[in-house]
């Protein structure tokens, strides 16, 4: 394979930790000598070790001379927890480094990249930046914004409904869609619902898909009161500018904490799954979302793609903010 290639394939590697390594980054590391992969590694459950070391571990003394492949710039920053990747590298003695996306993170933004050229490493970087990017959009929201990437999830019927007016709501969709939710789930740091929800469903919210049952998010509650023992307690959606440690956030439940999330313009990503039903009268999927005007609710999402998932339809939407704020 080329350089897209094998970047394809450390990319491919990050993205299996996605929801295990916050607050660090899920990065994934493929090292190559003579055509062949003699090393790769991901980043480890807790954020440690990171995907170099397992990588290098796997490699041994085949690293020297390679080429090595990271979705991510190699940290150069100390740690308690261990030593900086670009030191590592150095050590290893590699002939080349490529480097799809440069780490925002000011502590090694650049600066790993810098110490692997002055060892003598030719370094190249962007290759494939905007999918590694993509892939580790929790830890690139946290670090340039402050909070984590959020993605809301809706399940709903074609006319908007995701309850009757009973307030019944199991099921809505399918199982293939909700075999769905709980992968999202099983990428997710943490999941959280509003207070109706919890009071009316007393919801899990845990992956129950065969291998991944500990894969399972962090529970939270939008509320002004306490929380249950086993959650974090957010006030409202700005509190998540508090939530340092995560990195994916999935809104799961209620119209209410739906709303208020849109509301705030704190939602990434909007997943609409839609069951080929008509409820007619019963509970909306949303409320007030602040829109003055019909203009406001243009130009504010772009399409991403659409699946279908059994008998349902999933429907993926990404803020545009290039559109009106």
């Amino acid at each position: 394979m080329d350089d897209e290639g094998w970047m394809k394939s450390a990319i491919a590697l990050g993205a299996e930790a996605r929801g295990t390594t916050a607050p660090n980054p899920n990065v994934g590391c493929v090292i190559v000598k003579d055509g062949r992969a003699v090393g790769h590694g991901r980043t480890q459950p807790g954020g440690r070790p990171h995907a170099e070391a397992v990588a290098l571990e796997r490699a041994g003394v085949e690293a020297e001379g390679a080429t090595i492949y990271v979705s991510l710039e190699p940290c150069a920053h100390d740690s308690a927890r261990g030593p900086a990747c670009a030191d590592l590298l150095v050590a290893a003695r590699p002939a080349r480094v490529v480097i799809a996306a440069t780490d925002p993170d000011p502590r090694t933004n650049g600066r790993g990249a810098a110490r692997l050229r002055e060892a003598g490493i030719e370094v190249e970087t962007g290759i494939l930046a905007d999918e590694a990017k993509a892939g580790m959009e929790g830890f690139f929201s946290r670090i340039i914004q402050g909070r984590p990437f959020v993605t809301l999830k809706l399940a709903m019927s074609l006319d908007g409904k995701i309850a009757l007016p009973s307030g019944e709501s199991k099921w809505i969709t399918g199982e293939d869609a909700r075999r769905h939710v709980h992968e999202v789930r099983a990428q997710s740091d943490m999941i959280l619902v509003g207070r109706g929800t919890l009071l009316a469903d007393d919801p899990k919210l845990n992956v129950r898909l065969p291998g991944l049952e500990d894969r399972s998010p962090r529970k939270a509650l939008l509320t002004r009161g306490e929380a249950p023992e086993g959650w974090t307690g957010l006030s409202g959606p700005e509190a998540i500018f508090d939530l340092g440690d995560v990195n994916d956030l999935l809104v799961e439940g209620g119209s209410g904490a739906a709303s208020a999330f849109l509301a705030a313009d704190l939602v990434d990503r909007l997943l609409l799954y839609r069951a080929p039903i008509l409820i007619g009268e019963g509970k909306s999927a949303l409320g007030y979302i602040g829109l003055t005007s019909l203009a406001d609710a243009h130009q504010r999402w772009r399409f991403d793609h659409a699946e279908t998932l059994g008998i349902d339809r999933l429907e993926v939407y990404e803020r545009d903010r290039l559109g009106p704020s």
